[in-house]
């Protein structure tokens, strides 16, 4: 199994190339969620039922409707989060591929930035011969942190 750690983090600003090359469906990622593109997260997400996502914001997603829903209440909401991937290694298994590693980045609204410091997986099927998202998870170790970003993003202020 190819096994390849990545020193550079992805941001989304890096340019376009191969879309059957892993690390572009990790840039297409990032630079959909960093600009609230939701026309190219679509693009980036398998537009199946059995696509699953769980993360400290939404609980666990389950088909791209679900996972849609929580894009456009993200990309549309009075807040601002953005994030890199860094930290992070690309296990490619014939046509599967997962990345594991750390974001981040800030989450800004009403005068609050929050840093943020998430632990993240992604899962890649390559479908019509490109990646496809099939699964994200994401997790927050501090728990202060956690409930200041959910605080935040449901639009309260968090407890001191």
């Amino acid at each position: 199994m190819p096994t390849h750690a990545v020193e550079a983090a992805i941001t989304g600003r890096e340019p376009e190339g191969d879309p059957r090359e892993p690390v572009q469906a990790l840039r297409q990622f990032y630079r959909a969620f960093n600009t609230r593109d939701l026309a190219m997260m679509a693009e980036n997400w398998h537009a199946s039922e059995t696509v699953a996502m769980d993360n400290p914001l939404g609980g666990i997603k389950r088909g791209w409707p679900e996972v849609r829903s929580l894009y456009e209440r993200l990309f549309n909401g009075p807040g601002r989060v953005r994030v890199e991937f860094h930290d992070y290694t690309l296990h490619v298994i014939g046509e599967v591929f997962y990345a594991v590693g750390r974001e981040r980045g800030t989450f800004a609204a009403d005068g609050t930035t929050i840093d943020l410091a998430i632990r993240t997986s992604r899962v890649f099927r390559l479908l019509d011969d490109r990646w496809r998202q099939v699964h994200h998870h994401g997790s927050i170790d501090d728990p202060p942190l956690l409930s200041a970003y959910q605080q935040a993003v449901a639009g309260t202020r968090p407890r001191p």
